[in-house]
């Protein structure tokens, strides 16, 4: 496995055609992995998730001082969540990408059969974002494996390591040398990967970069799925398990410093509540250690990605205490540490309810019905996950059902693609296309359609006259869902039916 990214301290962009080239060497080796079956390449998958278990302590240990997160949070969101993804795909991502039958109508050929094939794109683009430096990009490399693709995959700058990690466990799966590449660089690399002889990009990062290279695609008819990241909301209603709810919270809301993909960043709370849960949630809030856990092993929030994030994060919340919110816990700290901060007084006018926050600030606000809060969960161009909490199970999947997010949870949140047998992606205005999953796999090839005929001439070849008329009118009544144009049909056209069927027997 040939290792291309830059150092991890010194990330240098990379050279003029980089990806270009890149794409060529892949497109090289990937007809020869697509011959092979897909139970044959499900056997790759297994080695690599066999690869991450071998190396679990070692590559906790990597990702946690690159990304300076709590190393019990990579190993149960990163690791055991890639190991999970790896195991699915290779036992039962064959029969999601096998061949299947398509049933034909007798109407239309009596003797024709039809089937379902799924076929390479060639190469597949994957661009990772930083805050999902292992698992989520893994899950997707390996999809597109399955599906008899070769991969170059752009990580992050801030997980280039992360991205030699990747690297190396596909090597050490045995997969073919060059059929995955690691693109080094930022932004423009992976416009220029946007820009390369693709089949597909699967991208994972910010709104403002993921439409640029959702626009470079669809202007070359390249298919292309984007996760822009959310601004989950949680709705908790009167019948909550008011403590249970607060602790998940402040773990969904904090996981990786608040930075996680589907991190809770907005919380509608129940006036009957509100209160007890505020009291909750700051109690435990103000009981998690901040610190770096590279110096600091029972710190529990680490720093954020870059001082410019910090400066954004406390620009939010110092706008929204200055217009009449109530800060109640948490802030700057030092060092790109930002203690978890509880905000109330809120209202969808403030840039902390609308923007993406990207750190460990929850926002509460109280609502005065149910369908006020769906409505206020749904007032967000970012509709990645949200979850609703009751102890009425069936009340709140009714209410899971009108929020416009692409994944939604009860009585649960979840800040990562953790669940990888279902589908993660946003609702339609917050991202493109599903990964992970059947849908994901599903994604990651297409589909053809391969009918033939057992040997008659077409029954409607032709030639178009009176008779083949009749028949077709014929055919059509006999789909009737009213009893009595089915009797009639059988009466007036079996005959022409015939005939027609004769007639395509006789010309073969």
């Amino acid at each position: 496995m040939t290792l291309d990214a830059p150092n991890k301290t010194t990330p240098a962009a990379p050279a003029s055609g980089a990806a270009v080239e890149l794409v060529a060497e892949v497109a090289k080796v990937q007809p020869l992995w697509a011959l092979l079956r897909v139970s044959d390449r499900a056997r790759y998958m297994l080695g690599m998730a066999q690869a991450v278990i071998d190396e679990l302590d070692e590559l906790r240990e990597a990702i946690s001082a690159e990304q300076r997160r709590p190393r019990t949070e990579v190993a149960v969101l990163e690791l055991l969540a890639a190991i999970d993804a790896l195991k699915w795909i290779g036992r039962e991502g064959g029969a999601v990408l096998g061949e299947r039958r398509v049933a034909v109508h007798r109407s239309l050929g009596p003797t024709k059969r039809a089937r379902v094939a799924y076929e390479p794109y060639g190469v597949v683009g994957v661009i990772g974002a930083g805050s999902a430096p292992f698992a989520q990009p893994l899950g997707q490399i390996a999809g597109a494996l399955l599906a008899g693709n070769g991969v170059v995959f752009k990580p992050a700058v801030r997980a280039a390591e992360a991205g030699r990690r990747i690297a190396r466990v596909c090597a050490r799966a045995g997969l073919p040398e060059g059929l995955v590449r690691i693109l080094g660089g930022g932004a423009e690399a992976g416009l220029e990967l946007a820009r390369a002889p693709i089949g597909k990009l699967l991208f994972t990062g910010s709104p403002r970069i993921g439409r640029e290279v959702a626009q470079a695609c669809v202007a070359r008819e390249v298919e292309v799925s984007v996760e822009l990241g959310g601004k989950d909301a949680m709705i908790v209603l009167a019948d909550a398990n008011v403590e249970r709810a607060a602790a998940a919270a402040l773990w969904a809301g904090c996981a990786g410093a608040g930075q996680a993909r589907g991190s809770v960043e907005r919380v509608y709370v129940a006036p009957e509540i509100a209160e007890r849960f505020v009291a909750a949630l700051v109690a435990r809030a103000r009981a998690l250690r901040v610190g770096d856990p590279g110096v600091d092993r029972l710190a529990q929030i680490g720093p954020l990605s870059s001082r410019r994030r910090l400066a954004h994060v406390d620009e939010l919340v110092s706008e929204a205490v200055g217009r009449g919110a109530t800060l109640h816990c948490g802030g700057p700290v030092e060092d790109r540490l930002y203690a978890p901060a509880v905000l109330t007084g809120v209202t969808h006018e403030l840039r902390v309810m609308r923007e993406q926050v990207g750190g460990p600030v929850l926002a509460v606000m109280e609502f005065e019905s149910v369908s006020q809060a769906i409505a206020l969960a749904n007032d967000s161009a970012f509709g990645l996950g949200a979850s609703v909490w009751s102890a009425d199970r069936y009340h709140a999947q009714r209410i899971a059902r009108l929020i416009d997010a692409g994944m939604v949870w009860v009585n649960d949140h979840l800040p990562g693609p953790t669940i990888s047998r279902g589908p993660w992606g946003a609702a339609a205005g917050g991202g493109l296309g599903r990964t992970l999953g059947e849908a994901g796999l599903k994604a990651c090839a297409q589909e053809k359609l391969i009918a033939w005929e057992a040997g008659s001439r077409g029954m409607w070849w032709g030639p178009y006259d009176e008779l083949a008329a009749r028949a077709a009118r014929t055919a059509a009544k006999l789909r009737s869902t009213r009893e009595v144009d089915r009797e009639r049909a059988w009466r007036e056209g079996a005959l022409s039916l015939a005939r027609v069927g004769a007639r395509a027997l006789a010309r073969r």
